[in-house]
């Protein structure tokens, strides 16, 4: 991946302010009405593809902007400040792009990434099953190789923009009989075609509007150049390999709802009077405010570190690991103490709040679970530290 190891240049930054803006004036006005009609907002995502968000990450020699992690986190805690799902069609878009452009070999960059750049072909991430999420190794989906393809047969669920979307990036099983298991895994670009079958979109709790489906894959052929990086067996590390930008990224989107519930919970308390004055002047929302504050800025310090090591070629894991759980727990906690501040009406839809609440927990759930990677910071400090 083309990542540049610089701050944000003023042509970055200049990005951001227009994103902020498009953010206030398209993006939150739209959000209640797609949300509760769990709608896909078509023209949302075409302003995303002027925007060049499709290609935000992808580097300038593929027709992307190189945008640097660290801006990218600004861009997605913007957007994700106003409305959280938009968020993940461009990210795991990016992650597909990402994998390409870091694993791939010239021929599937040349082929995939100007169209992804531009969002004429929109990706995802095909790698979760009915029976296998964190524990990736478990997968059942098989590539059988014939000839000059590969024949897939299993089944994907909760793959985002897979309804809506042109392809996938699906995590196989080339060799079942490897030991260890992950030397069996591999990883293709496979377009939509005969063979690969979107189900139905799931009905969820919140991250409405958002193609989240399941697939499967009944003698599904796919190319064997569609290979990435031409070799079997490389599919587990070169997911691992995308894992520190995608937890980045759902840290900056935890941090996003938290800054977001933060600003609401903010201006309410400031026109809600209660015993004859605004309950923001009562000691109990305060301290509510300021443990909200607190949690959002510690969150994107944390982001901000994650991301500028990942943007210098640095080794980040613990380090997006602890944004990931930093930020989607501040997104998770700040949602909850805004329903307490705006007491009966978080629960009515006339109020964005319980949209925000409604989102939160996914954070905290998906790119690992928090109580994984709380394991994985653990092993991480005792590794850097040994006794």
């Amino acid at each position: 991946m083309s990542m540049q190891p610089h701050t944000a240049t003023d042509d970055q930054q200049a990005f951001v302010d227009a994103i902020e803006t498009w953010v206030d004036k398209e993006l939150r006005p739209a959000a209640r009405r797609y949300d509760l009609a769990d709608e896909y907002p078509h023209d949302i995502v075409e302003q995303m593809k002027e925007l060049g968000l499709f290609g935000a990450t992808i580097g300038e020699a593929y027709g992307g902007l190189g945008l640097s992690a660290w801006t990218y986190a600004q861009i997605v805690i913007k957007v994700a400040g106003a409305w959280m799902a938009p968020s993940g069609i461009f990210n795991s878009h990016l992650i597909m792009a990402s994998a390409i452009e870091r694993c791939g070999t010239e021929e599937q960059k040349q082929h995939w990434l100007p169209r992804m750049a531009t969002g004429e072909y929109r990706g995802s991430i095909g790698l979760t099953e009915p029976n296998a999420g964190s524990d990736l190794q478990a997968i059942r989906t098989v590539a059988r190789r014939e000839g000059d393809h590969y024949v897939v047969n299993g089944s994907k669920t909760w793959i985002t923009n897979s309804l809506h979307g042109h392809g996938t990036l699906l995590l196989v099983k080339t060799d079942q009989a490897a030991e260890p298991r992950h030397r069996g895994m591999s990883l293709l670009i496979a377009d939509k075609g005969p063979g690969f079958n979107v189900v139905g979109k799931l009905k969820k709790m919140g991250y409405r509007a958002i193609d989240t489906c399941e697939l499967t894959f009944e003698d599904y052929r796919v190319p064997a150049s569609h290979l990435l990086g031409g070799v079997e067996g490389k599919g587990f590390a070169q997911t691992a390999g995308g894992l520190e930008l995608g937890r980045i990224n759902v840290a900056a989107r935890g941090a996003g709802i938290a800054e977001g519930a933060l600003h609401l919970a903010l201006r309410y308390a400031q026109e809600r009077s209660a015993f004859g004055k605004p309950i923001s002047q009562h000691q109990a929302v305060q301290l509510k405010l300021a443990d909200m504050a607190t949690q959002v800025e510690g969150a994107k310090r944390l982001i901000e570190q994650a991301a500028r090591k990942f943007d210098l070629g640095e080794r980040c894991d613990l380090e997006a690991a602890m944004a990931k759980l930093a930020g989607s727990e501040a997104g998770a906690f700040c949602a909850q103490e805004a329903m307490r501040i705006f007491g009966g009406y978080s629960y009515s839809v006339e109020y964005d709040i319980e949209r925000y609440y409604r989102d939160a927990m996914l954070m905290c759930i998906g790119e690992g679970t928090n109580e994984i990677l709380r394991t994985v910071i653990a092993k991480q400090l005792i590794e850097r530290h040994p006794a």
